[in-house]
């Protein structure tokens, strides 16, 4: 095996790579492209081109590919060889300029939201300088953005780099006005945190619901769940162990920065932390971390579930997306220092991202929203769908000092002693950690902890950069002209602080008081998609994207019809799947269990009287009855799904529809389902249950 150090990155045309490869003047050109966001001459591009093309053949690569991420979620890609006919009946391997720089895949059959006719085809791809290309099963992977023929943006990237810029663009405005004038550009970063589940590959298979949904759709739950916590950061098994080391050297060979690896609370859940990036560097990373995952699992005979909620019964699988700001200059603007009372440019910082989720507390939410993740929020296993923020004990007492005008006092680190004269004593940190909340300050950074395992990080991080860049505008255009700029800035973080006070709360989320305190604080308990996703095309929203030029009116109409379609597609999609396993699989299954029952209780009445069948005739009463209410249970399901079509013209009505009553109707069938499985033997049951897939591996 080869050191961690000569991996990691070896399958990446990182800038180690283009320093070596291209000519000085290319390589500078380049970097001011990617450092600046300086347009890319086309004669460099061809140079680039080139030396790209050169160094992935020596790696082993064919083909090449776009990569992009258009609005279903995941990739997209499309292969073409490196291959040119050079007239004799031969080809050579060439790769321009044009063709590294702009793709055109066929942009009919992804999402558009009404943007195009499906007839309408032509979209383009155009190369993420500021991504790293690598090299990965015999391609070469040229990270891009996706938009239509007609300029709309198609993809998750494109508004990602847009927010990106205008962050950097005020928080420069800022920080220039506060006498930091070195600071030129201003970037975001995140460290996403990946949950995942692993289950074996032949109990997966015999699972229509997992295939089809990602999610079992029925299911008992085992006798043994989380309930003794031994399964959270317990010893690995060989199997995951095996499958955990692969998975990090596949990963380092693309420069991903995967740190950390541990097993969950629920059992077979494990989770990956990567150290934080840049912020589009880090939703690449992300994409392509979670594709490697799936792969990786095929070769140990695993299946890799992204699921946010594959077993009811134990906890679902999130992403906890670590957000924070830096200089060019090097400094974290979201370090309050040892001295936070005095350090005023963090508290206006800080005072601009209170008020921006307090104020689009709604967009938050909505960017974590998706069928899967409505089954995770406001479970005690996941932040609920209320949005606040934590700031924790020494912090939120700085806040308080601030708005009352009060000395503040911070208790500072104390130091721990265990007790133990051999082992060191240390210091702890002045806040504990807030498991429960939705946006929580972690030291440095703030933990955005309701995203969903399968979530693309992109629209929360263009959420959260936008918003906040709105805020820091605001700031700005009230601050240029103060006389006194110190009183100014005092006087605004006061001001905001206490108007904005009430998304601060370092409570237990999970406790049933805060959802009435919630409310009297006017935060928004918007409990599913269907209900987020209808304040997206609010005007204070659409006002918002719009002047920062992140999305134009159309595409954020697109964005709006595109999630609320496709939760009622998934929906629909789970609702097919438990018919189809219900009519043809269990129905026939417990019906044959019925009728061994009832043969073995005729055939001991036939031998003799005195032979009690109480037992037998017990299951086949109480499995007789279970099975006609699940049929028909089955057949108003069938009836829900037929009756959608009435709302197919308002995607709205359309996505609630299959809310109210359709979800409603599966959870009542999955509940006879789940039942009828306790009762019936193991040997008749059609699928692996529970113990068998958590503890099978």
């Amino acid at each position: 095996m080869a050191k961690v150090p000569e991996l990691f990155g070896s399958m990446v045309f990182n800038d180690q790579m283009m320093l070596e490869r291209l000519p000085k003047a290319t390589y500078k050109a380049l970097k001011k492209t990617i450092q600046n966001g300086e347009p890319l001459d086309e004669s460099v591009a061809n140079v680039v081109a080139s030396a790209m093309k050169d160094w992935a053949i020596e790696k082993g690569c064919t083909h090449y590919t776009h990569w992009f991420q258009p609005m279903t979620g995941i990739t997209a890609e499309k292969h073409d060889s490196f291959i040119t006919p050079n007239g004799d009946g031969q080809v050579i391997m060439e790769f321009s300029g044009k063709e590294l720089v702009k793709g055109e895949p066929d942009a009919s059959s992804f999402p558009s939201g009404g943007i195009r006719a499906t007839f309408e085809a032509r979209g383009y791809t155009t190369w993420d300088p500021t991504s790293y290309a690598f090299a990965k099963d015999g391609t070469l992977y040229i990270p891009t953005a996706f938009c239509s023929y007609t300029g709309e943006v198609l993809d998750k990237k494109t508004p990602l780099l847009r927010s990106m810029e205008r962050i950097s663009t005020e928080a420069c405005k800022v920080l220039n006005l506060l006498g930091k004038t070195d600071v030129t550009r201003v970037t975001t970063t995140v460290g996403p945190e990946q949950e995942y589940f692993l289950i074996d590959k032949d109990v997966y298979d015999q699972r229509k619901d997992l295939i089809y949904t990602g999610r079992t759709l029925f299911g008992a739950k085992a006798p043994k769940g989380q309930e003794l916590d031994d399964h959270y950061f317990g010893a690995i098994k060989t199997r995951v162990a095996s499958f955990m080391a692969d998975l990090d050297n596949e990963l380092w060979k693309l420069g991903i920065l995967a740190k950390t690896k541990h097993n969950e609370v629920a059992p077979s859940q494990h989770e990956l932390a990567p150290i934080f990036t840049t912020t589009n560097i880090a939703t690449d990373h992300n994409e392509l971390t979670m594709e490697v995952m799936k792969k990786i699992a095929e070769k140990h005979g695993l299946v890799c579930l992204l699921h946010e909620k594959p077993f009811a019964g134990v906890n679902g699988s999130g992403k906890h997306n670590n957000w924070s700001i830096s200089t060019n200059t090097g400094e974290n603007l979201l370090d309050p220092g040892k001295t936070p009372e005095n350090n005023i440019q963090f508290q206006l910082f800080l005072a601009a991202i209170v008020k921006a989720v307090h104020e689009y507390q709604d967009l938050l939410r909505i960017s974590v929203a998706s069928a899967g993740n409505d089954h995770r929020l406001g479970a005690n296993e996941a932040p609920p769908a209320i949005i606040s923020m934590y700031l924790g004990d020494d912090l939120g007492a700085l806040v308080d000092s601030i708005i009352n005008g009060t000395e503040y006092i911070s208790k500072g680190k104390v130091k721990m002693s265990t007790g133990v004269d051999v082992l060191p004593d240390f210091k702890k940190d002045t806040s504990d950690r807030n498991r429960t909340s939705p946006f929580a300050f972690t030291g440095n950074k703030f933990e955005f902890r309701a995203l969903g395992s399968a979530l693309n990080i992109a629209c929360p991080n263009i959420m959260l950069n936008t918003m906040v860049a709105e805020e820091l505008s605001e700031f700005y255009d009230e601050l240029k002209d103060a006389s006194d700029l110190d009183a100014a800035v005092k006087a605004l973080i006061k001001k905001t602080f206490t108007e904005h006070q009430a998304i601060i709360f370092n409570g237990n989320n999970y406790a049933p008081e805060w959802v009435e305190e919630a409310e009297k604080r006017g935060l928004l308990n918007l409990k599913s998609l269907p209900d987020a996703v209808e304040h997206y095309i609010d005007q204070k929203n659409i006002d918002l994207f719009t002047k920062n030029k992140i999305y134009s009116v159309d595409e954020i109409h697109a964005r709006y019809e595109i999630e609320l379609e496709n939760y009622a597609k998934i929906i629909n999609i789970e609702a097919l799947t438990m018919i189809d396993m219900a009519k043809k699989d269990m129905i026939p299954a417990v019906t044959s269990y019925v009728r061994e029952l009832t043969d073995t209780a005729l055939a001991k009445k036939a031998l003799s009287d005195a032979i009690p069948t109480s037992v037998e005739e017990d299951l086949i009463t109480s499995l007789s009855n279970k099975l006609v209410c699940f049929s028909k249970k089955t057949a108003e399901l069938e009836n829900a799904v037929i009756g959608a079509s009435e709302y197919e013209g308002d995607v709205l009505a359309y996505a609630k529809y299959y809310r109210e009553s359709v979800f409603s109707v599966m959870t009542e069938l999955r509940a006879i389902g789940d039942a009828m499985e306790t009762e019936t033997a193991a040997d008749y049951w059609p699928y692996p249950s529970y113990g068998e897939m958590l503890y099978g591996v």
